[in-house]
């Protein structure tokens, strides 16, 4: 299966890849400084990494159009809860009209949420997207 993997760097991204491509998958995967990863995995045929950051639209034209699942898991860091709600939001609908040119068939979306009234401010942006 060819599977895009964005928030590749992060803690589940960089546990996730490594499951993945010992099952046999073709990774691409997004990160926002290539320089990196690029040492990551020098032996390996099944992975690629594009520059993309998914606070910046028009930094996601190098997108593949052609793959099944995409893995979201990017998590926005900052210290205001506004910044977080608009941070968390730019990046999910970037996500959302790039994906809409591809051929995704499945969206897995990594998400903090529970049932609990009381969320963090960092959580609470998440529930928002």
């Amino acid at each position: 299966m060819r599977i895009l993997i964005t928030g590749a760097t992060g803690y589940i991204g960089k546990r996730l890849i490594p499951i993945l491509l010992n099952e046999g998958h073709n990774l691409i995967c997004t990160v926002r400084d290539i320089a990196r990863v690029e040492h990551l995995y020098p032996q390996e045929k099944n992975i690629e990494y594009i520059e993309a950051d998914f606070l910046k639209a028009d930094s996601l034209d190098s997108i593949p159009l052609n793959f099944d699942t995409a893995f979201y898991l990017i998590h926005s860091m900052t210290n205001s809860a506004k910044e977080f709600h608009e941070l968390e939001e730019r990046c999910a609908h970037n996500f959302k009209n790039a994906l809409e040119k591809t051929a995704v068939k499945q969206v897995i979306y990594l998400s903090g949420i529970t049932n609990d009234t009381k969320l963090s401010k960092h959580l609470l942006s998440r529930k928002n997207v």
